[in-house]
């Protein structure tokens, strides 16, 4: 074999091995749907010509992956995903501030959620917490409809309810956060240790226990409303519920990865993925938020936050890191170490 060929097949084996991501103008973090994240890269390349490599984890996952690049950063933008780990990742000095010029366009919880974190995340969508169930299986069961987050722990629903891990699920994180803040830090672990007898899974994925109840594998998941309402959307059987208690909600957030190699792609992404026209396509894969943007499209099949009791969401210490590391803690220690 020639120098040459050799050259060109170490070349080949090395870009193999490196994957797309060296090759990229902008390497993308995405926590939102399998789907949505592939929408918008799509869509982002069209519009600008820029090359994207996208890697699609949870909110907990992405969190701790961009925490492990940290001296060598291998994202350039983290877009979607729960707001908790954004402001986390804010603290600890992970993420860039930027002001983009498309803020006069947002809702004002948008611009809270950037003025939180000394601007180096901001609001991109708001989507209310509860959970859905199967009607089909329900009706098959006997059992009448949960309407509230006590039901939930009801005997008659042993081993019928699905709920992500709060290590690694946004979701999951907020449902915890939530019920601290709904009854009360003893009273809402004592809910969650009650809770645990009747979890059958608990999954990686904040949206995998509604897919679940809309195939029939679990009578009800614990998500946000959104994600309930998109598996209605789709044609499965499954009922989304506002729990009567009150509930808490996510602000989805957006931040620029500090050290970020493709800074001048990456703020193109993030000024892009504020305007209208890119939020608006949330609704072609029947993603059901409430889009930051004033002038985004909406759908009368997304849950109407006015109508629902939501708590007042203490974002800023719940989405602080040593309160998360605290309630994930006491999390694995005195409730997912129980019998079930």
């Amino acid at each position: 074999m020639t120098k040459s060929a050799v050259a060109a097949a170490v070349f080949a084996t090395t870009t193999a091995l490196s994957g797309t991501a060296a090759l990229a103008d902008l390497n993308l973090y995405c926590s939102a749907q399998e789907e949505w994240c592939q929408l918008m890269e799509k869509n982002f390349e069209e519009a600008t010509g820029i090359d994207v490599a996208m890697t699609r984890k949870s909110s907990g996952e992405t969190f701790a992956q961009i925490k492990a690049e940290a001296s060598n950063p291998k994202g350039d933008v983290w877009w979607g995903g729960t707001g908790d780990p954004h402001l986390q990742a804010a603290e600890e000095d992970l993420t860039e501030a930027y002001v983009s010029p498309m803020r006069d366009q947002l809702h004002p919880w948008a611009l809270a959620q950037a003025a939180s974190a000394g601007d180096k995340t901001i609001g991109i969508y708001s989507g209310a917490l509860g959970f859905g169930y199967n009607t089909d299986m329900l009706a098959k069961s006997g059992l009448a409809a949960p309407a509230c987050w006590e039901d939930l722990t009801k005997p008659d629903y042993k081993g019928m309810v699905q709920m992500a891990n709060p290590n690694s699920s946004g979701t999951a994180y907020t449902t915890l956060a939530s019920m601290v803040q709904i009854f009360g830090e003893d009273g809402g672990f004592d809910y969650m240790k009650r809770l645990h007898a009747n979890i059958n899974q608990y999954t990686k994925s904040g949206s995998a226990p509604i897919k679940a109840a809309g195939q029939g594998e679990t009578l009800i998941g614990i998500v946000f409303m959104h994600d309930a309402v998109a598996q209605t959307v789709a044609g499965f059987p499954i009922t989304t519920v506002a729990p009567c208690e009150g509930t808490g909600y996510e602000i989805g957030s957006m931040s620029i990865i500090k050290g970020a190699r493709n800074i001048d792609e990456a703020k193109k992404f993030y000024d892009w993925a504020l305007s209208a026209e890119a939020q608006s396509l949330a609704l072609q894969v029947n993603a059901f938020q409430v889009m930051s943007n004033v002038g985004a499209a909406k759908s009368d099949k997304a849950p109407d936050m006015a109508t629902i009791k939501l708590i007042d969401y203490d974002f800023k210490k719940y989405g602080s890191s040593d309160e998360r590391k605290r309630l994930l803690s006491k999390w694995d220690n005195d409730v997912s170490t129980l019998p079930q």
